[in-house]
């Protein structure tokens, strides 16, 4: 069983007011915890990769229940998510998908009844690099209100043999939003998963 010691654990949030209109009654929150961790396969390459994943999942829940404590502890606020990955210039893109399941599932869990696919980015990079996580409504993929990215990364990492892991979630949608399509208000069972 590979194992994924820590580095280093970083939680960023943000509160929005406006996006050059008024400010609006309620900010948008945004937050994203992200996880620095040994990469097990840097440097070679191994055909098996898919049961790292249950090695993962541990992680996945640490980073979704610190993510949940940013923006409050109440999950019902809690209407956005995505997730990412930057694995270091010694591994593959491939180990970064090694996030889908143990991301995803975790937020999915922790949340209760989301049903929409986590948007998610992966990259190899250097020392330093950012990604931008896409993110998108719990409920319905197509709530447009809901798109939008946020730009993570950690100064000191990914070095060439590690990865980081990143989920992010979000209380509202864009300030602003005026681009119509599938309110959230609106979702009913199975919109937007097709």
């Amino acid at each position: 069983m590979p194992e994924f010691p820590i580095r280093k654990i970083a939680v960023l949030s943000e509160e929005i007011f406006h996006d050059g209109g008024q400010a609006a009654a309620v900010p948008r929150r945004r937050a994203a915890a992200m996880a620095v961790v040994k990469n097990p396969f840097a440097g070679r390459y191994v055909e098996e990769l898919q049961s790292a994943m249950d090695d993962l999942k541990p992680l996945g829940l640490l980073l979704a229940d610190r993510l949940i404590a940013a923006l409050g502890g109440d999950v019902k606020q809690i209407d956005g998510y995505g997730k990412g990955a930057i694995v270091g210039s010694a591994g593959e893109l491939e180990h970064g998908a090694l996030w889908h399941v143990p991301g995803g599932y975790a937020m999915r869990e922790r949340l209760g009844d989301a049903k929409a696919i986590v948007p998610s980015a992966k990259k190899v990079g250097a020392f330093g690099s950012k990604l931008d996580v896409p993110l998108g409504h719990i409920n319905a993929a197509y709530v447009r209100s809901h798109f939008d990215a946020m730009e993570v990364g950690i100064s000191d990492g990914p070095r060439p043999d590690e990865i980081l892991f990143c989920l992010a979630m979000t209380c509202g949608p864009r300030i602003h939003n005026r681009m119509g399509g599938l309110a959230a208000d609106d979702i009913k069972a199975w919109d937007g998963l097709r």
